[in-house]
């Protein structure tokens, strides 16, 4: 019982004893740790520090350095070291501002002065004589008043800057804005061009490629020659095709649907449909369907129509045509036919001169009329794309006053004059023509061949084609070679015998269409293909042969 009770006694002792033990330990601790502190504490305010200059950092702990110099330096020199700062820091964001005004270009302007003035001013105020010996001299004490007025002087100029500033900001948004929008504008007027010249392009192709319904008739009208031989043997020759009292007609197309409308329309509109000849001319492919079609549908009213290939006319060989001779040359060859597609896209004001169409003898075979026709006086020449409204008799009864080719002016104000056509820049074309002279539409024209062959103008156009071989005085085409060899020789007809534009514009009034006597779809647009103005398209479809059975097989959704 004993051993006992003094294991509990001792046990009790050993616990209290640690107990108190482990208490003032903890206190030493403590007021060790208070105690270095305290002297740390001292070491930094009293320990010496260099004097808070202007040039102290103001970054990162540059705080802290100056709240503890602020506890022991001068309230004064503390005031003056945050005058100082703020004039700084305005100076920094002036300056700023006028670097981007130079870099905006603005240098010649109001705000990029005041800038700089009033960095100057900034810059010089700290080194005025009166401030500099009572501020800024190394160990001199801050005189009160004289730190008064450098704080009214800063005071003053950072609100002036503060005022620029502002106004500065809302100019410097909009020129970034502005310029924002000109990047914008410039990417934009790229892919515009881009996308004009790849539509162009595709425009082109659409225009210029046979479209299934035409290439379906010439098939079809061919297929029936073969099929029934003795139906189309070749007629014998016919007096009126020669005949200088009849009204003759011209017409140079590979398109069959398209020259029958052409007739039909001259034809429907003619008080005497049988006084009128047509001599059609095609190509060696195109003939046979050609002569088919008007076997088949035959002119309405005794009218004549003469068929002929170009191949038919043996003159017209590389030997006597310049152009012919030209597209025989390697070097014609390859601007037509080496890489047309990627040069047409790289070259769009010409692309679709880069046609070999421009160089076809059925284009060119305007020129050579007299010879085509050695016994008429006059011919009326019509495009295969136009629609005819009126009798046209009248149209030989015009007097030429001597000159060779009938015409419509195209010219208005500055647009479709000679210097459009032609390379002015070439010395052979500045001296001979005029560039303002008025240009005039070709797909109409009324030529008096004996004036014609009197002014020899097909050699006149020999020598002129032949040096444009480098295309250098003119693009291709036959409107230039023809300003040219009937400069001076054509004669004005009114603007109501012939409307342009259908196969471009859509704004032509329908008063001048229905007043025209004959409507030209010059332009891509052509009446045959689904890319045709429906506003126009009616004037041609009414004259196209519905009832012929091979127009409805061929589905021209007309």
């Amino acid at each position: 019982m004993a051993v006992a009770v003094r294991g509990i006694r001792g046990g009790g002792s050993g616990g209290i004893n640690g107990g108190l033990r482990a208490f003032f330990s903890h206190r030493i601790f403590i007021s060790a740790t208070f105690t270095l502190l305290f002297l740390a504490t001292l070491s930094a305010l009293f320990s010496p520090h260099p004097h808070h200059h202007p040039s102290l950092p103001s970054s990162g702990n540059a705080y802290v350095q100056r709240t503890f110099l602020a506890i022991k330096s001068d309230p004064l020199k503390t005031r003056l070291d945050l005058i100082y700062k703020q004039a700084n820091d305005h100076m920094t964001l002036v300056n700023a501002y006028a670097a981007y005004a130079r870099k905006l270009k603005l240098d010649i302007s109001r705000q990029l002065r005041m800038f700089d003035e009033l960095d100057k001013n900034l810059t010089d105020l700290p080194l005025k004589a009166s401030y500099k010996s009572s501020l800024f001299e190394p160990g001199s004490d801050v005189d009160e008043d004289v730190l008064r007025q450098f704080e009214k002087e800063v005071k003053e100029k950072v609100k002036v800057a503060r005022l620029m500033i502002a106004e500065a900001k809302e100019s410097y948004d909009n020129q970034i804005k502005i310029q924002k929008l000109k990047d914008t504008i410039f990417a934009v007027n790229e892919l515009l061009i881009k996308a004009k010249k790849n539509g162009a392009f595709a425009s082109l192709i659409s225009a210029k490629s046979v479209p299934k319904s035409l290439h379906c008739l010439a098939m079809r009208l061919v297929g029936e020659r073969i099929a029934h031989p003795e139906k189309y043997k070749e007629e014998g020759y016919k007096a009126e095709f020669e005949d200088p009292s009849l009204y003759h007609y011209a017409i140079f197309s590979d398109n069959v649907i398209a020259v029958s409308v052409v007739i039909r329309s001259v034809v429907k509109n003619a008080e005497e449909p049988w006084k009128h000849v047509f001599h059609v001319v095609t190509d060696k492919m195109n003939v046979a369907a050609m002569k088919v079609w008007f076997r088949m549908r035959p002119v309405e009213g005794g009218a004549h129509v003469e068929i002929n290939a170009v191949e038919d006319f043996s003159f017209l060989n590389s030997s006597y045509v310049p152009v012919l001779k030209q597209l025989e040359s390697a070097k014609m060859q390859k601007f037509y036919f080496d890489n047309q597609a990627e040069n047409a896209t790289k070259d769009g004001s010409n692309m679709k001169f880069r046609n070999p169409k421009y160089m076809s003898m059925l284009n060119h075979l305007r020129f050579y009329l007299p010879e085509m026709y050695p016994k008429l006086h006059k011919i009326l020449f019509l495009d295969d794309d136009v629609v005819v409204q009126k009798d046209l008799t009248g149209l030989w009864k015009v007097d030429l006053d001597g000159k060779v080719n009938g015409a419509v002016e195209t010219c208005f104000g500055s647009f479709h004059r000679y210097a459009q056509y032609l390379n002015f820049s070439h010395p052979l074309i500045k001296e001979r023509f005029n560039p303002k002279a008025c240009a005039w539409a070709f797909g109409m024209n009324i030529f008096d061949l004996d004036a014609w062959r009197r002014e020899k103008l097909t050699e006149h156009y020999h020598y002129w084609q032949s040096l444009n071989e480098d295309r250098t005085l003119w693009k291709l085409g036959t409107l230039p070679p023809g300003l040219i060899t009937f400069y001076s020789t054509t004669k004005s007809l009114d603007k109501s015998w012939h409307v342009l534009g259908l196969g471009y514009n859509p704004s032509i009034s329908m008063d001048e269409i229905s007043n025209a006597a004959v409507i030209h779809y010059n332009g891509n647009m052509k009446p045959w293909l689904d890319i045709a103005m429906n506003q126009y398209k009616n004037l041609w479809t009414k004259y196209v042969d519905n009832d012929m059975e091979f127009v409805q097989m061929c589905n021209f959704g007309l």
